[in-house]
């Protein structure tokens, strides 16, 4: 039997990069999954006929979840689809770099309405959709969380704050049988890291000499980990923040 046989997760912002490859792992385990998008439904379209070529269940949702009312509407039309939740990822996140002299409001609402806000939202609506049997809720923290990078000090507050709530949640809601962890991704290559240039940049360059690993991570390497907290392998783990970046500390 598979890991994650007749559960339901939902993951957010995953139609491309870490969460596109937690929802392709997840299905691999057996699990239904909620492919959500705000805006790049082609590449979650892509996610979700992955899944189910390969024999798995899946639907693509969109949803904003920095807007309270579409986190409401992608859990109501998961139980539609699927019927009830047992498992939500909770990986949709902005960054953008901006040194202190440039960083605006917008600038910083735009994190942490989205990073914070969101995830807290959508771990509230989570629990109330979950079952007798408790659930299981996983955040995407970083890394730049515990070692900040120049540029990146209000995407670092909001991480920080990501696992400060997965601290006081999993006390919280562990009577309920709800079991939240994160996962810290060191560096890590993804879509837009290409699309950016970064890769074979000199900062890219000198990052990878100091993983004592000797590569940077791919989504794969981040997928792995979520797959094991969201199955029982990891049932005596909450609030706990994994540091998966190859022995880093950028």
């Amino acid at each position: 039997m598979k890991k994650l046989e007749n559960k339901v997760a939902v993951v957010t912002g995953s139609s491309k990069g870490i969460g596109a490859s937690i929802a392709l792992h997840l299905a691999a385990e057996g699990a239904s999954v909620v492919v959500n998008y705000a805006t790049r439904k082609e590449g979650a379209d892509k996610v979700v006929n992955e899944i189910v070529t390969k024999g798995g269940k899946a639907v693509a949702i969109q949803g904003d979840f920095s807007v309270q009312a579409d986190i409401d509407r992608v859990f109501a039309e998961t139980k539609t689809a699927f019927g009830k939740l047992d498992i939500l990822v909770n990986n949709a996140g902005f960054f953008a770099p901006s040194p202190l002299e440039a960083i605006t409001e917008e600038h910083f609402y735009y994190h942490f309405n989205l990073n914070v806000l969101g995830l807290l939202l959508s771990s509230q609506k989570a629990a109330e959709h979950f079952g007798e049997n408790g659930g299981n809720i996983i955040n995407i923290s970083s890394v730049i969380a515990q070692y900040p990078v120049p540029g990146y000090s209000v995407y670092a507050a909001t991480k920080a704050a990501v696992i400060a709530l997965t601290r006081a949640l999993a006390k919280e809601l562990g009577p309920r049988k709800i079991r939240i962890n994160a996962i810290a991704p060191g560096l890590t290559i993804t879509e837009r890291a290409h699309d950016m240039g970064f890769v074979g940049s000199d900062l890219y360059k000198s990052m990878v000499a100091q993983v004592p690993l000797g590569r940077a991570g791919a989504p794969d390497d981040i997928a792995k980990v979520a797959v094991f907290l969201a199955s029982d392998d990891s049932g005596w783990l909450t609030g706990e923040n994994l540091l998966v970046s190859g022995g880093a500390n950028l």
